[in-house]
């Protein structure tokens, strides 16, 4: 036991991130060494003047940071800090690639922290077109890609379209996959220490590559409708930024839907003050809502991007983006630098699987399959409060009390499920919090997995002391 007592005279935000900081400043200074035994939440909460609560909230955000561990009766200790990250985790480009995410799971964890498209067997079908594709084109695939077939540029012509609006041939690029579009389509249109304007919560894997592409961040404000046009202007006005970054349809992970008439007011924003906009379809194909694109309202300012990874086969690296007119040579040759180039035997692939229909059968199949399992888990979870979406294949989750966002995460890997806490999605540090977790569940090899791996998370909803240790 420690005498040791917090001033939380100094620092700015909640009281309990200050707590939180002054436990990780005094462990970093030695003042709590390695197996200090914290104050009893109770007495702390005393001594200072605050609410047990508080205390809890500081402790478990200690824990996130892999500082201190507890146990239910015995309270909670400083860690030895040799014993906490492994040293490839010191990395600052390691860590900005791989966020929050395990990266490689254990053979005994359910995987709830993909969105991957489910396995439904396509697996054959690809390795027949693959099959196909060496006996007929020997030399290409023993080769550099050189020359394009139009077929490639037409298939993307196929999967791009939607609602009534498909894109010109000649202005679309095949891509390894929505993300190498989206970040080449960045690199082309933008240079280093240019902004890039993203939502609070995004899929960040492209808004940590843009850091490292020597770009800024900055977030823009959303609501239930998606980014909020005022907040997008005042941004535009102050801060000038080249590019933003949506997805309008099922946004990942807030599965919100920007309605017509905001996206509209985006679109005039974008064009009054020459920022571009990628907007990312990927889980557009599959929601079958007509709202009509970013890419149809704005077309001379919207490259669109989309894929095959969360609808035919994460594992076919393939993915297009349509381009406003007179750009897709510059976005061709810009995807070839920052790649390396495109394989033949993968971008022809992919181009048989859309153009022979296949592609869209098994986005066909992965939707009925994931509504299944969306259903499976809204039956599983009722009673708490989360986002969902019949054709999308994850859940936004709001924790109860007391839980936090990456206590429920550490949780529930200790139980034996993976899911992705809320930090794996902000764009850049803040104070605010949401206290929700995504739960994918195309992973799991069929409903009985998911409907295990569904219980063990509703176990711990339901268990919120678990969340701190229980010693107050």
């Amino acid at each position: 036991m420690t005498n040791w007592l917090p001033d939380l005279s100094q620092g700015s935000g909640p009281v309990y991130m200050r707590l939180a900081d002054n436990i990780e400043s005094a462990i970093a200074s030695g003042a709590l060494p390695a197996g200090t035994k914290l104050p009893p939440q109770r007495n702390l909460a005393y001594d200072i003047g605050v609410t047990i609560g508080t205390i809890g909230r500081a402790y478990a955000l200690v824990h996130e940071r892999g500082l201190v561990a507890g146990e239910v009766g015995r309270g909670t200790y400083v860690l030895d800090r040799a014993d906490t990250a492994p040293s490839d985790q010191t990395d600052p480009i390691t860590l900005s690639l791989s966020g929050t995410r395990v990266a490689d799971a254990p053979a005994n964890k359910l995987r709830f922290d993909t969105t991957a498209a489910p396995d439904l067997g396509q697996g054959k079908i690809i390795a027949g077109i693959m099959a196909e594709i060496g006996e007929q084109h020997l030399a290409e695939i023993s080769s550099y890609s050189r020359s394009f077939p139009l077929s490639w540029f037409e298939a993307g012509r196929l999967w791009l379209a939607r609602n009534g609006w498909s894109p010109e041939v000649e202005n679309v690029v095949p891509t390894l996959g929505a993300h190498a579009a989206a970040i080449a389509v960045i690199t082309a249109v933008s240079a280093p220490g240019d902004k890039i304007v993203f939502e609070n919560l995004t899929y960040t894997q492209v808004s940590r590559s843009v850091r490292l592409l020597g770009r800024r961040t900055l977030t823009v404000e959303s609501d239930e409708n998606g980014v909020i046009p005022e907040d997008f202007e005042r941004l535009c006005q102050q801060q000038h930024p080249k590019l933003i970054f949506l997805m309008p349809t099922v946004h990942n992970p807030t599965l919100t839907i920007m309605p017509y008439e905001r996206r509209v007011a985006i679109a005039d924003i974008a064009r009054r003050h020459g920022v571009w906009i990628i907007e990312d379809d990927l889980y557009g194909g599959m929601a079958n809502d007509a709202t009509p694109l970013l890419a149809s309202i704005a077309p001379d300012r919207t490259f669109l991007v989309n894929g095959l990874s969360k609808s035919v086969a994460a594992g076919v690296r393939g993915g297009w983006v349509a381009c406003p007119p007179h750009f897709a040579q510059r976005i061709r040759v810009t995807h070839k630098m920052v790649t390396g180039g495109l394989p033949f035997i993968l971008a022809e692939t992919c181009a048989r699987l859309v153009q022979s229909g296949k592609a869209h059968e098994i986005r066909d199949a992965s939707v009925v399959e994931l509504s299944a399992r969306v259903r499976l888990a809204r039956e599983r979870l009722q009673g708490f409060e989360f986002e969902s979406h019949l054709h999308a294949p994850f859940l936004w989750l709001k924790l109860p009390e007391p839980w936090m966002s990456g206590t429920f995460k550490n949780a529930a890997y200790r139980d034996g499920v993976l899911v992705d806490d809320e930090d794996e999605f902000k764009a850049a540090r803040g104070e605010k919090v949401y206290h929700r977790v995504r739960i994918g569940f195309s992973s799991p090899k069929d409903r009985n997995q998911l409907a295990a791996g569904l219980m063990i998370l509703r176990r711990l909803l339901e268990n919120g002391g678990s969340a701190y240790d229980g010693e107050i």
